[in-house]
């Protein structure tokens, strides 16, 4: 074990050296690339091309027995698993996602023992592109397993990111960041594009200005192209044991001129006919503490959500204040009502401060011209991310006061 821990230490070290200047960009998968190989004499040949070099490890598991690569900034939109394994093999089966803020995770599932025997990331002097080489060669089980097992900081960084019980001001920020739509529905769709991929964009974008400030831990509720139901998206904040949920949309109204940010916070009745319209699209069920409510006696349902609201509900309304001064004061902007209320299905998790942020709406050119535009969405990111922040901050100076 040790040996192969020393081989770790070293290709993390490679890695990061090489590329410490460009860990600013993620390192985009290059599907038609990367493969898996089957060779000869017990051999099997795994390739990663990336955009750019990442840091990374590889370590590997048992029962049932895989070998782990773990990178650093690297999207994997895009890649289907028989772009990386065009039938099974001596490995039988893959899966790659997101794991942690930052990271990302590629699983290989093995139909026997085989242990890396070779493992180089090369880096293109000239274009800055690299390929991850891993060569895994068939091994006894008694030494697969012996050798197995996560490095160490593998499993603090799995302790740190885990969900805990926050028991005062000096735990972690934890945020869920929630990208409207995904999967089956579109959401708004305009000039070719959909909602759900500007608005995954857009919530990558700002959970990896959060995570950098160094001061939030950051959770999507997708990170990729599928449907998640609208409980589910809550439910996540509740496992999260997030202190704020934000859910993003950019919509389409079909009467009117809706433009601009708006900054929706919860209230049993709508603003105005377009908030009503917009609350009648999200809404599905009400949600508290990840319980659904939906046919529960309603006097016992008001009751505990109104005592839940009773102290969100200033913290909400302080958080959309924020969230509207800051986007304001970066030029963005803002809708001729800036802060509306409404019935959002995602902002009824009563314990949690929420806010629902129409970043633009797709139905107005200018707004869709902004959301599309890169330069753009670091503007309103900055703004948005320095809003948080400084409501985090005022929210823990008051919080006691508000508990008295």
């Amino acid at each position: 074990m040790r040996y192969v821990f020393q081989i770790l230490a070293v290709v993390i070290a490679f890695a990061s050296s090489a590329n410490a200047q460009n860990l600013g960009v993620v390192a985009r998968v290059d599907a038609q690339a990367s493969q898996i190989v089957d060779g000869w004499f017990g051999k099997t040949t795994l390739e990663i091309h990336l955009s750019q070099g990442v840091p990374f490890r590889v370590f590997h598991l048992d029962n049932p027995a895989r070998v782990i690569v773990d990178f650093r900034e690297a999207d994997w939109t895009g890649v289907s698993d028989s772009d990386l394994l065009s039938e099974a093999g001596r490995v039988s089966a893959v899966r790659y996602g997101p794991f942690r803020a930052g990271w990302s995770r590629l699983v290989m599932d093995l139909s026997e023992p085989m242990l890396p025997l070779e493992v180089a990331m090369p880096v293109d002097a000239e274009t800055g592109r690299a390929v991850l080489t891993i060569q895994l060669k068939k091994a006894k089980a008694n030494d697969f397993a012996a050798a197995a097992g996560a490095p160490e900081d593998a499993q603090r960084e799995a302790k740190a990111s885990a969900p805990v019980p926050h028991a005062g001001p000096d735990d972690r920020f934890v945020i869920v960041i929630d990208p409207g739509h995904g999967g089956v529905d579109p959401g708004a769709v305009r000039e070719g594009m959909a909602e759900k991929d500007l608005m995954l964009t857009f919530a990558r974008e700002l959970a990896d200005k959060l995570a950098r400030s160094g001061e939030a831990d950051v959770y999507l509720t997708r990170n990729e192209d599928v449907f998640v139901s609208l409980p589910a998206r809550v439910g996540m904040a509740h496992r999260a044991k997030a202190d704020l949920f934000l859910s993003l949309h950019a919509d389409a109204i079909a009467n009117g001129q809706a433009h601009g940010a708006t900054v929706y916070t919860l209230s049993d009745e709508a603003s105005d006919a377009a908030t009503a319209q917009l609350a009648a699209q999200h809404n599905r069920a009400d949600i508290i503490a990840g319980v659904d409510l939906t046919g529960a006696d309603d006097q016992v349902a008001e009751i505990l959500i109104e005592l839940a609201r009773q102290e969100t509900g200033p913290r909400n309304d302080a958080l959309a204040v924020s969230l509207i001064e800051y986007i304001e004061a970066s030029g963005a902007p803002l809708s001729k009502t800036r802060q509306r209320r409404a019935g959002f299905s995602v902002l009824k998790s009563a314990d949690i401060p929420s806010v629902l942020v129409e970043v633009g709406f797709m139905s107005s050119s200018r707004d869709l011209a902004n959301l599309r535009d890169p330069v753009w969405r670091a503007n309103m990111v900055q703004a948005m991310r320095d809003a948080i922040l400084t409501w985090r901050a005022d929210d823990l100076a008051t919080r006691p006061l508000v508990r008295q």
